[in-house]
């Protein structure tokens, strides 16, 4: 009978690793992936026109951390998508759908601040680890994500009790 029942649990272990792999390959599959990149340098191209009325190549390559030619590379297919205009030595700007697209990914990454503020985790690692799940989170997911933080915010008792626990 233990045999039976360990077999069973090694079944139900494999059926749920697979499952796990076929969310992998899953993700990997889908656009999103290829669309991070440019949705970290919309990101930044707002954030700086935000800050200094303005964005520059030399700008962004510092703040991504990539050499100038590959601004240059990522600008162009930005422009061809639709999400900016781009004119060598020229400036950047955003077009209306470059513009709604880096302020959805921006509302992304404060409600996941927000949220992790409220987990006691401090501003480096929540910057960070935001940066690294904003991309990849379904509306659906921000929707509701939204949801809980108002929800741990007009619950001052609940918001206490967990930082107690």
């Amino acid at each position: 009978m233990k045999f039976i029942s360990k077999s069973i649990q090694v079944i139900r272990l494999n059926e749920k690793l697979l499952k796990r792999l076929e969310s992998i390959k899953a993700a990997h599959k889908s656009e999103k992936q290829n669309s991070s990149r440019m949705e970290d340098y919309l990101e930044v191209i707002s954030e700086l026109v935000d800050m200094k009325g303005y964005a520059t190549t030399l700008d962004i390559s510092r703040y991504m951390n990539v050499s100038a030619p590959s601004v240059t590379k990522m600008l162009k297919r930005l422009d061809e998508n639709g999400y900016l205009e781009y004119e060598k030595y020229h400036g950047i700007n955003l077009t209306k759908q470059g513009t709604q697209l880096a302020s959805t990914i921006r509302q992304k990454h404060s409600i996941l601040l927000e949220f992790f503020e409220i987990l006691g985790i401090g501003t480096d690692i929540a910057n960070q680890d935001a940066e690294g799940i904003e991309h990849h989170l379904n509306a659906k997911t921000i929707k509701q994500l939204r949801k809980f933080v108002t929800f741990l915010k007009s619950n001052p008792k609940f918001r206490n009790d967990f930082k107690e626990f």
